[in-house]
């Protein structure tokens, strides 16, 4: 694990944009089984998830057509929410960071860490809200 000293600034870029923390195994299910749709961050200290992953989710969360919640878990930190969010994820591999979104409890929607890595976040932000428009 981290110290929260010094993942409490990343997880401050998402949560002030209106992501709600997920921190163990029930709020994962609550959040991702629930009716309609609800996109799911795993947030990460690696550079990439600061550099394009944290920035493409705030944008999108900005899109006029967007999921009824936006949640979000830490890997490195929250082991047990993390580790139930991935399991909503497979046959994917685990990977961080992540944006994945779900519609009625289904993935219908995920970028993966090989997806973010060297990509703009406007374009990142771009591939979500047109996952926006088809899903939500």
């Amino acid at each position: 694990m981290y110290p929260e000293y010094l993942v409490a600034p990343m997880r401050a870029e998402l949560t002030t944009v209106g992501f709600e923390e997920l921190k163990d195994s029930a709020s994962v299910k609550k959040a991702i089984e629930s009716e309609g749709t609800v996109l799911v961050m795993v947030n990460s200290v690696c550079g990439c998830a600061a550099a394009n992953a944290r920035p493409a989710a705030r944008m999108a969360t900005q899109s006029e057509k967007h999921p009824d919640k936006f949640v979000t878990v830490f890997a490195g930190m929250e082991t047990e929410a993390v580790n139930a969010a991935r399991n909503y994820m497979l046959p994917y591999p685990p990977s961080s960071p992540a944006i994945a979104l779900f519609k009625d409890g289904k993935l219908v929607h995920i970028i993966e860490r090989h997806q973010i890595e060297g990509r703009p976040a406007q374009m990142i932000a771009d591939n979500l809200i047109g996952a926006f428009e088809q899903y939500c």
